[in-house]
């Protein structure tokens, strides 16, 4: 992992939340692909991340991978302080980290499994954004940027008997997302979400259901499941100049369901 300098780095600096694997690790390789460097989070699969950190620098790009929770106030701190030291910039902030537990009815949805699904996918998000507006935005004389959160249909669709308190919890992040975006409007900050439907990711495996894209993908319109790198676009896509004028905008990346 490079340490890098004060200096502020040429390329725009993308972070990822939850960078290690799926839709986050892909969005960190194509994003070096496209220009950026690339820093990520991730909280216990650190041989994944630093795999991420060497196909990044192998793109010519520079990278940096912090075991950060998102949840909590001092480590999403520690995390930008470490993005200041090394890179001394962050042009887009991409909330993707996300968990979900074990399928179930509501009835047998424990409290604690509800508060750590709400810290991570809701608190989480605001936390960062909270820290990424303070060198975003021009009120602190930074030069813009993007953030995007990391939704999904299951905050339009409820996922019942499944995962109820998880579609919740990203029903309150697409309201974040809303007024976020309003507030930071004429601040030089676009905020937008992107709603991923059924994509091969391991975190199927998460919920008790490995092959769970397979069981369901012909109530899909383009019957099949989508590909990390196929929401990897709609994201990198929003974070461009070819999005300049979307703010406040959802992205469904769902096959038409």
């Amino acid at each position: 992992m490079n340490t890098g300098s004060q200096a502020s780095s040429q390329n725009p600096l993308i972070l990822i939340t939850g960078g290690s694997r799926g839709v986050g690790a892909a969005t960190a390789r194509l994003a070096a692909a496209h220009g950026y460097d690339v820093a990520i989070t991730y909280v216990s699969r650190e041989s994944d991340a630093l795999a991420v950190v060497a196909d990044v620098e192998a793109s010519g790009r520079r990278a940096l991978a912090v075991r950060a929770d998102s949840a909590d106030p001092e480590q999403v701190a520690q995390l930008f302080g470490k993005i200041d030291k090394t890179f001394g910039r962050i042009d887009v902030l991409v909330n993707n980290a996300a968990i979900l537990a074990r399928q179930s009815r509501l009835e047998d949805l424990g409290f604690e499994r509800m508060q750590r699904i709400f810290a991570v996918n809701a608190l989480g998000p605001i936390l960062c954004a909270q820290q990424a507006v303070k060198r975003m935005s021009h009120r602190y004389q930074g030069r813009g940027g993007s953030v995007i959160n990391i939704s999904s249909g299951a905050a339009r669709l409820g996922s019942p008997n499944e995962y109820i308190d998880y579609a919740a919890s990203k029903g309150a992040l697409e309201t974040f997302t809303t007024g976020f975006a309003k507030e930071v409007a004429r601040d030089g900050i676009r905020v937008n979400c992107v709603r991923p439907g059924h994509i091969y990711t391991e975190m199927h495996a998460s919920g008790g259901e490995p092959g769970r894209v397979d069981r369901v993908k012909d109530a899909i319109p383009m019957g099949r499941g989508g590909q990390p790198e196929e929401v990897a676009r709609a994201i990198l896509w929003l974070a461009s100049e070819e999005a300049s004028y979307i703010t406040g905008t959802f992205l469904d990346v769902t096959g038409g369901r």
